[in-house]
């Protein structure tokens, strides 16, 4: 066709429909007047169809890319990063749809529509958002097929169906590629997410910190087994470790505030055989990992801290998935340095003039350091302490003061933040653990989903011959909330899930939502586990595993041999279908029925007319027959003609 030709009036539905559908994704992530934009190109270009507006003018054109451009800068105030370059070009597309009017105009709103879509996977990788792109691809496809049709026919179901016809038989195709197209790093950097909120724990602890993450019942990671999943009690998902008491905060020790011998990490004495699980993380926009304690993990670019937790380099901007093994009776740091335990046992004196009395005469009835941590938990469990998501608020500086001694209401970081300064009060090294405890566990795949209610804080306490030992002060408060979890100590109180309303747990307890939210789980667990995490080591792995070892002569034949295999039945079976498509319907019915007969043992004669075979072929046949029916329409047909 000529690109100069009118664009066909079928194909601006499914233009304006791939339009629409390009841009729900990012709706989360756009301005609200981007949508509007959106929806008045669209009611513009349908009037111009209707013949009740006209195009735009060549100055109103340029006006309104001016104003759209100003008011995206006004919006992000910059032009630079992801969110802002994938606004630009939705209101690029719109104001291109008020010009589109011919082919080559279509074509290029769906190229454009193809290049959005893609966009998408920037942000998120998930299935939900795999499925839609697929459907958005096909719709794409469908409007190209439409741009291809001949004037005047009117809308049926026929472009969508050869759009799906032609996506199924690139699948073959796509699965060769996937499993066998070299996996390599990115060849670019893309500018990060600006616009995506940091979520989960954050490097800071003050209380009132982790109270939040307690309304939410949205999913932090999941955790899937190799072998028997501990007990609840025993899943305690380490991430921050803080060490540094500055201005009310705990917060975490950066690496360069450390002396150079310190920087290293001090391998631990390993104990047993390890748990051996992989985790998937949701995206949150920090650079730690979850394991549990002592955790080493051999993916690429995890690296261990001085204190034994987990990291990445870069922050998790989507779903990141990673092997951890864990030694739970590992001995961590058996020995202290002196500028470790100086750092570990340094707190402000004077703030909490009370708590620091109270310290110094029960360390005086216990110089052993186990006995006086004993004596602690059992003051813990003694007083009318209680576990509460509201717990009162304490701005003062002597916080410690007014919550052991007046409150007495906290929630788990409240409990950890007295533990650690009493214990460095009696100069015990004592550092604040953030991380989760517990989770929900699924069956039907073996893992464990931990939502940010799960979130905890907790004590790990050095003492001589176990190194760094964890020990939970709120166990002691509210011992179900560790051996049952957190939904179990929440029982009755307010606030739970409220910042979930609208979240599928609000409504565990129900069979049917149950079964669908665990299946869902684990579909979206091997998801990211086998799809999203097939990186070049899996893709090694797998094919050494297929093939034994494998040589780049052999990978190249193997990727040939594998195109080949594809593509040749699919040419020849295209080839057949086009010489079959350039045959009038008459000729194809008659094709049809010889090959019936041939299975028959009725074959057509050399040089035998068409009527003179049906005739001959329906005198052998019985009239109950399906067949003779068949021959006789047949037969009708060519005496009609």
């Amino acid at each position: 066709m000529i690109s100069g030709e009118q664009l066909p009036r079928r194909s601006l539905l499914w233009l304006i429909v791939c339009q629409i559908a390009v841009m729900l994704p990012h709706l989360q992530r756009i301005p609200l007047w981007v949508v509007a934009v959106y929806l008045a190109a669209a009611i513009w270009r349908l009037q111009m169809f209707r013949q009740r507006a006209e195009m735009p003018g060549k100055w109103l054109r340029l006006l309104l890319g001016l104003s759209g451009a100003t008011l995206l800068f006004m919006s992000y105030g910059t032009f630079i990063g992801l969110e802002p370059m994938v606004a630009l070009l939705l209101v690029a597309a719109a104001l291109k749809l008020l010009e589109a009017i011919r082919e080559r105009d279509g074509y290029l709103l769906v190229f454009l529509g193809f290049f959005i879509c893609v966009t998408h996977f920037i942000f998120t990788q998930t299935l939900p958002a795999t499925l839609y792109s697929l459907v958005c691809t096909g719709l794409l496809v469908t409007a190209l097929i439409a741009l291809n049709q001949s004037p005047g026919v009117g809308l049926s179901n026929h472009e969508p169906l050869l759009a799906l016809k032609m996506l199924a038989l690139a699948v073959p195709m796509m699965v060769v590629l996937f499993f066998l197209f070299p996996r390599i790093g990115p060849i670019w950097s893309v500018p990060s997410k600006s616009g995506q909120s940091i979520t989960g724990m954050s490097d800071f602890l003050r209380p009132g910190a982790v109270t939040k993450l307690g309304r939410s019942a949205e999913i932090a990671f999941r955790a899937g087994f190799v072998g028997v999943i501990p007990e609840n009690s025993a899943l305690y998902w380490r991430g921050l470790v803080m060490s540094q008491f500055e201005q009310g905060a705990w917060r975490t020790l950066q690496w360069h505030e450390m002396p150079e011998v310190e920087r290293k990490p001090i391998p631990p004495r390993v104990l047993a055989e390890p748990m051996r699980y992989r985790v998937v993380m949701e995206p949150t926009q920090q650079r730690w990992l979850y394991g549990m304690a002592y955790a080493e993990s051999p993916t690429a670019g995890v690296y261990e801290a001085t204190d034994y937790r987990l990291g990445v380099i870069n922050p998790i901007e989507f779903q990141f998935g990673y092997e951890v093994s864990s030694w739970p009776k590992a001995l961590m740091q058996p020995n202290l340095s002196d500028w470790r335990r100086r750092l570990e046992t340094d707190f402000p004196e004077g703030l909490n003039p009370l708590t620091e009395a109270w310290v110094k005469d029960l360390r005086e009835q216990h110089a052993d350091d186990r006995n006086f941590i004993a004596a602690l938990l059992s003051y813990f469990r003694a007083q009318p302490f209680y576990y509460t998501l509201e717990p009162p608020e304490i701005l003062s500086a002597d916080f410690v003061d007014k919550f052991m001694f007046e409150s007495r209401r906290g929630f788990c970081e409240h409990y950890a933040y007295s533990f650690v300064a009493m214990l460095r009060m009696a100069d015990i090294p004592a550092r604040i653990v953030a991380g989760y405890q517990g989770g929900e566990v699924n069956p039907l795949n073996n893992t464990v989903v931990v939502r940010q209610f799960d979130a905890h804080a907790w004590a790990e306490v050095w003492l001589v011959g176990e190194g760094w030992t964890r020990i939970d002060p709120t166990a002691a408060v509210a011992p179900s909330r560790v051996e049952f979890g957190f939904e179990a100590a929440m029982d009755g109180q307010p606030g739970f899930l409220s910042d979930s309303l609208l979240s599928a747990y609000r409504f565990r307890g129900i069979r049917a939502l149950d079964w669908v939210r665990l299946r869902y789980d684990a579909l979206a667990f091997g998801w990211q586990s086998f799809i999203v995490g097939f990186d070049s080591t899996r893709q090694i792995e797998l094919l050494k595993g297929w093939f034994g070892e494998i040589k780049v002569s052999w990978f190249v034949a193997l990727l040939l041999g594998s195109w080949a295999a594809v593509l040749l039945p699919l040419m020849l079976w295209l080839n057949r279908q086009r010489s079959v498509s350039l045959m009038l319907p008459e000729e194809q019915r008659f094709s049809a029925l010889c090959r019936r007969l041939e299975q028959r043992g009725c074959s057509r004669a050399l040089g035998e007319a068409p009527l003179q075979t049906l005739r001959r072929a329906r005198d052998h046949l019985p009239e109950a027959d399906p067949l003779y029916l068949a021959l006789e329409g047949a037969i009708a047909d060519l005496y009609r003609r």
